[in-house]
C-alpha cells in the first residue's frame, strides 16, 4: 500500500480525527501535513481552543507519518508545548516530521501553525514500530 492508501485506511476507522475535521494535505513515509478549522465546540472556558485539540491533531499527524512506512505503529510517549493561543475559526496547519526511525522505535516532531503562520504548539512523539504490516 502507498502512504496515502495507508492513511486513508486509518482515517476510515478514526472517528475522532473525523470529528476534528482533519483534512489530509499530503503524506509520505515519515511525514504528514494536515489542516483543521477550529470550531466553537473545541473551545474551553477561556474561549480559546482546549489544549486537547492541538494535542489530538498532533497525535493524529504523528500516527499518519509513522504508519505511512507500512508497518503498524502506536505511540508510547508524547509531550506538547502550547506556545500561543488558538481561537475559534483559526485554520491550523499541522506538520509531522520523522526525526529518527530504527527497527522498533520512531521519533517524530509535530508543529502546528495558524493561518498567520504563527506557531501555536510543538509536539514530540515516540512510537513503537510493530512487525505487523498494513
Amino acid at each position: 500500500m502507498s502512504p496515502r492508501e495507508i492513511v486513508d485506511e486509518m482515517m476510515k476507522g478514526d472517528a475522532f480525527s473525523q470529528w476534528l475535521g482533519v483534512d489530509i494535505l499530503e503524506t509520505s513515509k515519515g511525514s504528514c501535513k494536515l489542516k483543521c478549522r477550529v470550531r466553537n465546540e473545541m473551545l474551553n472556558g477561556h474561549q480559546i481552543a482546549h489544549g486537547g485539540i492541538t494535542y489530538s491533531l498532533s497525535d493524529s499527524a504523528l500516527a499518519f507519518a509513522a504508519n505511512a512506512h507500512g508497518m503498524k505503529c502506536v505511540s508510547i510517549e508524547t509531550s506538547i508545548s502550547h506556545v500561543n493561543p488558538v481561537f475559534v475559526e483559526d485554520l491550523l496547519r499541522v506538520e509531522s516530521t520523522e526525526v529518527y526511525r530504527g527497527k522498533t522505535i520512531g521519533i517524530y516532531s509535530v508543529s502546528i501553525y495558524n493561518q498567520e503562520n504563527k506557531i501555536v504548539s510543538r509536539f514530540k512523539g515516540t512510537v513503537h514500530i510493530s512487525e505487523k504490516s498494513w
